[in-house]
């Protein structure tokens, strides 16, 4: 949902965000784990983030910044036997559509579309392997909100960001015209996702000329803005996860069930 304050007096209007209006854009992200509670507690110390319960059960939580809502957790990775993993989820008019699509380029259907209210989802592969999801329906919350205080970005890495982009970019209508749809350009080696003009997720495979890389293992990152990158390493080394790799401005970190994600300092952005 979307509110507007009004001067003079007038009552606050809402107005519904939906995937109609805005797609082919990262709207959401989800965590598969294992351990529920010890999940909540490291995302609690490593990012501050607080809880609520979700209409989906007992094993499901949304995470709040702020009072933001501004990611899911899903404590089902052995129950349904899924990988212990962060992924993106994006805006699409239509899910029976993107499936379709999906299914016609190569990928693969691992999930749905299910119903969820107010929307539908599907969980899905492109065809190198790296996962993802779709939502067709209304925003989580204040949609803008989301895009201010969750990822700073989402960033495949990938064998061939070309071929990569060609394929996200029919299913998910991107650089078509329509109102609402996404832009593609190429920056800085990457090919880059723009969307009402703020960059919401990068195409990444090394070098132009070289070669795709075989041993590169598709996936899609999650980078979380933050105000201090060392302390968010330390904090979470010191609850039981690790670090891959750390610099000045970013560091990829691993929470303890192993799911990979990257915090980035807000001043990089």
């Amino acid at each position: 949902m979307n509110h507007d304050t009004r001067t003079g007096g007038e009552p606050r209007r809402t107005r519904v965000v939906s995937t109609h209006s805005v797609f082919g854009a990262p709207c959401w992200v989800s965590l598969t784990s294992r351990d529920l509670q010890a999940t909540q507690d490291f995302y609690a110390a490593v990012l501050g983030w607080r809880w609520r319960s979700a209409k989906l059960g007992e094993h499901f939580r949304i995470a709040l910044a702020n009072g933001v809502p501004v990611a899911g957790i899903a404590a089902v990775a052995s129950m349904w036997q899924m990988a212990v993993a962060w992924t993106p989820y994006f805006a699409v008019p239509d899910a029976d559509v993107a499936v379709s699509r999906v299914r016609e380029r190569g990928g693969t259907s691992a999930v749905g579309p299910l119903s969820f209210p107010p929307g539908r989802a599907a969980l899905l592969a492109d065809r190198d392997g790296a996962t993802f999801g779709i939502w067709q329906g209304e925003l989580v919350g204040n949609w803008e909100a989301w895009r201010q205080a969750a990822p700073t970005f989402v960033r495949l890495h990938t064998r061939d960001a070309f071929d990569a982009a060609i394929f996200y970019g029919e299913v998910l209508d991107w650089a078509t015209g329509q109102p609402g749809c996404c832009e593609v350009e190429y920056e800085g080696g990457e090919v880059v996702l723009r969307s009402q003009g703020d960059i919401v997720a990068r195409i990444d495979s090394g070098a132009v000329e070289a070669a795709p890389d075989p041993s590169v293992r598709p996936h899609w990152q999650i980078h979380f803005a933050v105000a201090d990158v060392p302390g968010c390493a330390r904090t979470a080394e010191k609850h039981g996860g690790s670090v891959l790799r750390e610099e000045d401005t970013e560091a990829i970190l691993r929470d303890p069930d192993g799911a990979q994600f990257t915090v980035t300092s807000r001043r990089s952005r």
